[in-house]
């Protein structure tokens, strides 16, 4: 989809709130243990490379994404640290992998013995680096026992074109106060790790909330995500031990104000009909930047006014109700602050019944990233 830069919506993100969730962070942490910056799904939504360097200014020193293309995009912007891609990958593109010096996840036997035929039928010069995914209770990716990943160690060890360089997990519920479930996860992580004959280079566990919320003493890395954009990982579940610094600012402009009489339509379907003479103005986005007809009755700022929308949310535009007449081009902020008044993505995702991860990722490519310190 193309940027559509000649219209005044756009998305600001300032880097310095994302370097500074890094630091602060690392503070934390224990001497020794690395943070990588997850960075997939374009950063999500913040722009990959520049939230890379952001996060390289606060003092990370490696990437997670999510697939190859996400790893090779940072290859090419420069970036030289470690990068692990969060998936198996086709065996047909390892030797991408391999020339973009890409760790790789396995999760399963059989697509072990796959990549490792493949590498050896294309005789590459250099080994598969892999971290191997313990499914300890997600349910997505992984080994299910410690015996199928000491047999994956094993055959790793045997293979000349296979590299163990690390082992992982992911906990599911790690942004919950009962930590029931975690702990299960944790000791069924712990269990594997005891029978295997030695460790990695990596062993990590932490994403942003088992960071934030459990003195998590396994391993050397963790896997620093949502809250490296500053957004709480448990939404209204937990206070994080320190502010996070969010980093999204959605802002616009009125391009039209208009005086309507009572009794007016507003929008498709006429769900809105105005009760006395209203001031209304229009603003260019829609639900196909993401900016979905659910959020229908929220407000944005103008002003510091919390103003309605009013109408269905339609593809490009928006019409919000007015407190007085307000001039043409008058900035409106739909996530951000705006004069005293702040409106946060997790009150955007609670209008839309979702997560203000989510929110984040559907907020269009036709929406202009800036970025600003």
């Amino acid at each position: 989809m193309v940027v559509a830069w000649h219209r005044p919506t756009k998305i600001i993100i300032h880097t310095k709130a994302i370097t500074n969730n890094v630091k602060n962070e690392l503070a934390r942490l224990p001497e020794g243990k690395e943070l990588f910056a997850v960075v997939k799904a374009n950063g999500y939504g913040h722009g990959a490379v520049q939230t890379a360097q952001a996060a390289v200014a606060g003092g990370a020193t490696g990437f997670c994404v999510s697939n190859l293309d996400e790893g090779v995009e940072l290859r090419e912007a420069g970036f030289n640290q470690p990068i692990l891609v969060l998936n198996m990958i086709p065996v047909d593109a390892l030797t991408l992998a391999i020339v973009h010096d890409l760790s790789i996840t396995a999760g399963n036997k059989e697509w072990l013995e796959n990549a490792a035929n493949y590498l050896n039928k294309h005789k590459l010069k250099h080994a598969l680096s892999l971290h191997l995914k313990v499914d300890t209770g997600m349910g997505r990716i992984g080994f299910l026992t410690p015996k199928e990943v000491v047999d994956a160690v094993t055959f790793i060890q045997e293979s000349a074109v296979l590299e163990w360089e690390g082992i992982y997990t992911h906990f599911s519920t790690a942004d919950q106060a009962d930590e029931t479930y975690w702990k299960q996860q944790q000791q069924r992580f712990l269990n594997t790790l005891e029978q295997l004959p030695f460790l990695p280079k990596y062993v990590h566990v932490s994403n942003s909330a088992t960071a934030l919320w459990h003195d998590e003493k396994i391993g050397n890395m963790i896997r620093f995500g949502v809250a490296m954009y500053g957004l709480n990982p448990s939404g209204h579940a937990l206070t994080e031990p320190y502010p996070l610094q969010p980093a999204l600012e959605l802002v616009s402009e009125l391009i039209q104000v208009k005086r309507l009489p009572e009794g007016e339509g507003i929008g498709y379907g006429e769900t809105y009909i105005t009760e006395k003479p209203e001031w209304i103005g229009t603003i260019p986005i829609g639900y196909a930047d993401g900016w979905l007809r659910n959020l229908q009755g929220f407000s944005v700022l103008v002003e510091g006014f919390l103003c309605e929308i009013v109408g269905r949310v339609c593809m490009d535009q928006i019409m919000i109700r007015l407190p007085h007449e307000v001039p043409l081009g008058t900035k409106v902020t739909l996530i951000g602050k705006n004069q005293e008044k702040e409106i946060t993505m997790q009150e955007v995702a609670d209008q839309m019944s979702t997560i203000h991860y989510e929110v984040a990722c559907i907020l269009g490519t036709r929406i202009p990233r800036e970025y600003q310190d």
